[in-house]
C-alpha cells in the first residue's frame, strides 16, 4: 500500500508543477521603491491580402425586347452595384462563362436562336458611356488601389436582330474574378 501512495504523491506533484508557470524571458521584482517596474514584450503578425467581393443581387433579369429595340438593334439594362473591398490593390474582371447563350424553345415550331453569342451582351460601369462585348476572356472591369468598399454598378446593352434572334428564354452565366496581384 505504502508504494502507491508514494506513486499518487509523485504523480500529484508533477501535476502541480505542469500548472505552474514558466519563467519568462524578462522578469520584474520590486523590493522597496519605486513601486512598479516594467518588461519589454513584443508580438507580432503577418497580415495577408484580402479582398472580397459582394453583389447587390446575383443575376439580372435583362429588360425584354420591344420592335423599337429591335429596330434600334439593342436595348439597355441597369445591372447590380458590385462592391469592393481590399487592404492591396485589387482588380475585377469580367467575362462570359460560355462563348453563347443557353436557349430554350418558348414558341411551338420556332426554335430559340441556340448560337446567340455572348458578345451580343455589351456592358459598361457607366450607363451612357462605351459599352465592351462581352466574351469568354477576362476583361478588366474595374481596379484600384485599397479600399474599404469601391461600389461600381454594371449596365449591359443587349443586341438584337430581327432576322436572328427567335422567341426563347435565354440566359448567360457571367464570371467576376477579384484578384489582388
Amino acid at each position: 500500500m505504502r508504494r502507491s501512495s508514494v506513486r499518487s504523491a509523485g504523480l500529484a506533484i508533477c501535476a502541480v508543477a505542469a500548472m505552474l508557470p514558466i519563467a519568462a524571458g524578462a522578469q520584474c521584482s520590486l523590493s522597496g521603491a519605486p513601486d512598479n517596474c516594467s518588461v519589454p514584450g513584443s508580438v507580432s503578425m503577418t497580415a495577408g491580402r484580402v479582398v472580397q467581393l459582394e453583389m447587390s443581387a446575383g443575376s439580372t433579369t435583362l429588360t425584354a425586347p420591344t420592335a423599337a429595340d429591335f429596330d434600334a438593334g439593342f436595348n439597355s439594362t441597369t445591372g447590380p452595384t458590385l462592391t469592393v473591398s481590399a487592404n492591396a490593390p485589387w482588380t475585377l474582371q469580367i467575362r462570359a462563362a460560355a462563348p453563347t447563350w443557353t436557349a430554350s424553345n418558348t414558341s411551338p415550331g420556332v426554335p430559340a436562336r441556340a448560337n446567340k453569342p455572348a458578345t451580343d451582351l455589351l456592358w459598361s460601369t457607366v450607363s451612357n458611356g462605351s459599352f465592351a462585348p462581352l466574351s469568354s476572356v477576362d476583361a478588366n472591369l474595374v481596379t484600384g488601389p485599397a479600399t474599404a468598399g469601391t461600389a461600381t454598378t454594371l449596365y449591359f446593352q443587349t443586341l438584337y436582330a430581327w432576322t436572328a434572334d427567335t422567341p426563347g428564354n435565354y440566359s448567360l452565366s457571367i464570371v467576376l474574378t477579384l484578384t489582388s496581384p
